[in-house]
């Protein structure tokens, strides 16, 4: 697939898959500390995405994995549900995948 030069998003749309990103690294640093993570950033003529997905964790969940309110994902669900875009998070090959999509 060639590649595409990335487009301009509106500043809600840019900021939400800013957000996606921000929590799932904030996520597998509290939940898989020494995972690999990688992140993902699709720009299509249809929609733009951001899939962020750790390895399964190297040990136990980090100090950091009490600390949090527990409503980051359910509020990046409903931020990205408002834009009419789909938002995902969930268990993927041994470790863990959240992927959000927006609507170009």
């Amino acid at each position: 697939m060639p590649w595409r030069v990335p487009v301009l998003l509106p500043s809600a749309a840019g900021l939400a898959l800013l957000r996606v990103a921000q929590e799932a690294l904030t996520n597998a640093r509290k939940h898989a500390p020494g995972a690999a993570v990688s992140i993902e950033l699709r720009f299509r003529e249809e929609s733009t995405e951001v899939t962020v997905t750790n390895t399964a964790p190297q040990g136990a969940g980090g100090e950091l994995a009490s600390s949090g309110g527990g409503y980051g994902l359910a509020g990046l669900h409903e931020r990205i549900d408002l834009l009419g875009g789909v938002f995902t998070a969930g268990p993927h090959a041994g470790g863990w995948r959240v992927h959000a999509e927006i609507p170009a």
